[in-house]
């Protein structure tokens, strides 16, 4: 007499490979980045609206009309900034395995960008903006642009799953809260180390990015006062002064 048994469910399918660049994705990649770049020293020598589109096309070395065909303004090139630290990130989140949860998958990633310095041209760019309500808004524009990508990023991962499409509310709900994470990690951070861009000052804003995708993780469990204590140490007292006669 044959016994049946209920056969376990088939294992979730590895992800398509990623073909490597082509020589053109290459140079378009390189062009964008040299776009970046120029962009950020400009904002950093020049300041907030003191230069224009020809001024970064000439540091780029690239032409106006060339500009254009990656950038429809100087706020969207600002604003690329923080898209290169998301791609980077995006990047580790693709390599996760397909089954794995995605806040795991979100925090894992932001733990193997281990070199502090990853961060540093968003960090940046993040303290230069707070002063100029314009450039706030196009760093708002970008983190919306940021979910988008974290939610084709999540659908992506879907396609392997044998649980099939996900929840859209719970998709959208999950990338928006992922998002506001982490600007409340950049928001911390700055109120802390201000314009500090040392390699100590980075490390603490890697670390909250992380730290803050593991309380999105836990359900915002409240920490305890002791971890309190150890991430938000109280002030030292000011010296004391002698009164003046």
């Amino acid at each position: 007499m044959s016994t049946s048994s209920s056969a376990s469910p088939p294992p979730p399918s590895p992800p398509d490979p990623v073909p490597s660049p082509t020589r053109r994705e290459l140079n378009k990649a390189a062009t964008r980045q040299a776009i970046s770049d120029s962009t950020l020293e400009l904002l950093r020598s020049k300041g907030p609206g003191k230069f224009t589109v020809e001024d970064i096309a000439e540091a780029a070395g690239i032409s106006r009309r060339t500009f254009f065909n990656y950038f429809s303004s100087t706020e969207a090139a600002i604003a690329s900034v923080t898209h290169g630290f998301l791609d980077i990130a995006l990047q580790q989140f693709r390599l996760r395995p397909a089954d794995e949860p995605i806040l795991e998958s979100a925090r894992a990633a932001l733990v193997e960008l281990a070199d502090p310095m990853t961060v540093s041209p968003m960090a940046e760019l993040f303290s230069l903006t707070q002063a100029s309500p314009l450039l706030a808004r196009s760093e708002l524009e970008a983190w919306d642009h940021c979910t988008e990508q974290i939610i084709a990023a999540a659908r992506e991962r879907t396609a392997h799953s044998p649980a099939g499409d996900m929840d859209e509310l719970y998709l959208r709900a999950l990338a928006g809260s992922v998002i506001s994470c982490g600007r409340a990690a950049m928001e911390v951070w700055f109120r802390r180390c201000g314009t500090d861009l040392s390699a100590e000052s980075l490390a603490i804003l890697r670390q909250l990015l992380i730290d803050s995708m593991g309380l999105l993780g836990a359900g915002f469990a409240a920490p305890s006062p002791a971890a309190l204590e150890t991430q938000f140490p109280a002030p030292s007292a000011a010296p004391h002064s002698p009164e003046r006669s």
